[in-house]
């Protein structure tokens, strides 16, 4: 089973990233909440069944840890930075607002509240609504209908007119 877990962990382990990046602010705090996350997935990965990806369950568990973590921790969450060379987003039109806006992105992201950054990296990660209400734990319709007002709420941030 370890070896199980540390073959998927290493496959994977760029979701851990992305999550961390997203709610810490430093290094020291970065690596904790990696620990963390790999703590708890090692916790739950025998009762991990196979009913979704590995890659949703670790998005599920390292969400799920980070926003414990920062409950606990009682810390705002406007102040946290998403590391945006974390993203490997592929360009495919016009339309997207991280084509569109780059590094300005990164400081409207920031203002979102901590679920609303959630679900922004999940779709700058082209996770599809499946995946994402999957991951979330809400319905597909329930993730479009936040997704859009989420990239409205940063277009009106970054063409305010």
């Amino acid at each position: 089973m370890e070896k199980d877990f540390l073959k998927d962990v290493n496959e994977h382990q760029g979701i851990i990233l992305k999550v961390c990046s997203l709610y810490c602010d430093d290094r020291q705090d970065n690596e904790d909440l990696f620990q963390e996350i790999l703590l708890q997935l090692w916790k739950s990965y025998a009762s991990f069944k196979g009913e979704s990806k590995i890659s949703t369950w670790m998005y599920r568990v390292a969400l799920n840890t980070a926003i414990t973590r920062l409950r606990k921790k009682k810390r705002r969450p406007d102040n946290e930075r998403m590391a945006s060379e974390n993203f490997n987003v592929a360009e495919r039109d016009n339309d997207r607002l991280d084509i569109q806006f780059g590094a300005e992105l990164q400081q409207a992201i920031d203002t979102l509240n901590r679920f609303d950054r959630a679900l922004m990296m999940l779709y700058l990660d082209e996770k599809s609504y499946s995946e994402m209400a999957e991951i979330m734990g809400m319905t597909e319709t329930n993730i479009g209908v936040k997704i859009n007002r989420i990239k409205t709420k940063l277009k009106t941030i970054l063409n305010p007119s």
